[in-house]
């Protein structure tokens, strides 16, 4: 069993109340979810007001497919989100 793992540091820029920071969260979590069928959840970062750290796994029995899955999920929230990447890693272990 490899379980894959992905941690995204991103900003949120023109974010003006925590409110707007949560629904941006949110959307990036629920289309995660969706789409990828991994947990995703902020881990990091609930203070900041333009920043977030976001972490997500994912299980399967392939550590290519594992992280081929990941690496779409970073290209999703890459390009469909308002936000700019400051740190993304991958990482994937063996159980």
């Amino acid at each position: 069993m490899f379980v894959s793992m992905i941690q995204v540091i991103f900003e949120i820029p023109d974010v003006d109340s925590i409110k707007a920071k949560r629904q941006i969260i949110r959307s990036v979590k629920d289309k995660l979810q969706r789409r990828f069928r991994m947990s995703a959840a902020e881990v990091d970062l609930q203070d900041s007001l333009s920043f977030a750290q976001i972490g997500g796994a994912l299980v399967s029995n392939s550590k290519a497919f594992g992280e081929q899955v990941l690496q779409k999920a970073f290209a999703m929230i890459e390009n469909e989100t308002p936000v700019r990447i400051q740190d993304v890693s991958i990482h994937t272990e063996e159980f």
